[in-house]
């Protein structure tokens, strides 16, 4: 009996995982809805909550070995159909609504670009590299809309902004993914935890929050884009070091072959 038991109480825990995931879905419902009620602040506060649940599942998702646990269940995919839901189409809606982009059809458009790019990263099956990075500009589009928001963005620099970070979901840049990177990686937790404390202390202040507390915040964004260039050029640096390696090792070898040719008809004529 204790086998089944303990069976039984394994997939509990696994789809209590999956569960803890699915509620990101009712967290975007209600983005939206108070999106159009004009209430931001607690859209703001409501991607807090999602960023949490999407930075908690996968430990726990590991811990309890979901994916060995529940196989029938796909557990990446509900996390991605709720990562675009609140990552992308919320935010949209909230800029939209709340008057940050461009009167009219004009202000679809604009929001429309960055969730058509974001549908093409999340179909990407390189979209997340076996070494734990984010390919191109990973859809933080409710990061964007925070900092547009508590710093007041014109329509003019919320579109610039958008469509800037639309062209870098294209450009092949690893970005650190911060649970998984393994390259400084209790630092960039230690660093994200902080920057969630400060991300919260922002919206206490909302809407009239300390530059300084934005300012500080945003030193984690440039930690973060500094240390995925760095790694991103490091990757590549050392991918272009291997293969001048084995240009270098093949080229010996044809020399090598050359010679004991040469030296193989010389040989020969002497006989």
């Amino acid at each position: 009996m204790s086998a089944p038991q303990s069976g039984s109480w394994q997939r509990l825990r696994a789809m209590s995982v999956h569960a803890y995931t699915a509620l990101g879905v009712v967290l975007a419902l209600l983005m939206v809805h108070m999106s159009y009620a004009g209430e931001v602040e607690v859209v703001l506060w409501l991607f807090l909550a999602a960023m949490i649940i999407d930075g908690s599942d996968g430990f726990l998702a590991r811990r309890f070995r979901v994916k060995e646990v529940v196989p029938g269940f796909d557990g990446a995919l509900l996390d991605n159909i709720i990562d675009y839901i609140t990552y992308a189409f919320a935010p949209m809606v909230l800029l939209w609504s709340a008057g940050y982009l461009p009167g009219g059809w004009l202000g679809g458009v604009v929001a429309s670009v960055p969730l058509l790019a974001s549908c093409y990263q999340f179909c990407r099956s390189d979209a997340k590299t076996d070494d734990h990075f984010f390919v191109g500009f990973p859809s933080y589009w409710n990061i964007a809309a925070f900092y547009l928001i508590v710093l007041g963005a014109s329509t003019a620099a919320t579109t610039t902004a958008l469509l800037v970070l639309t062209v870098l979901v294209f450009v092949p840049i690893k970005y650190v993914y911060p649970s998984r990177t393994e390259t400084a990686w209790w630092l960039t937790m230690t660093l994200t935890m902080l920057w969630l404390g400060l991300y919260a202390l922002i919206l206490v202040q909302y809407p009239s929050p300390s530059l300084w507390l934005i300012a500080l915040s945003g030193g984690y964004m440039l930690y973060y884009v500094a240390l995925s260039l760095r790694l991103t050029l490091n990757r590549r640096n050392q991918i272009g070091g291997a293969a001048d390696s084995a240009s270098a090792a093949d080229s010996s070898s044809a020399v090598g072959g050359d010679v004991a040719v040469r030296h193989c008809t010389h040989c020969a004529a002497e006989l």
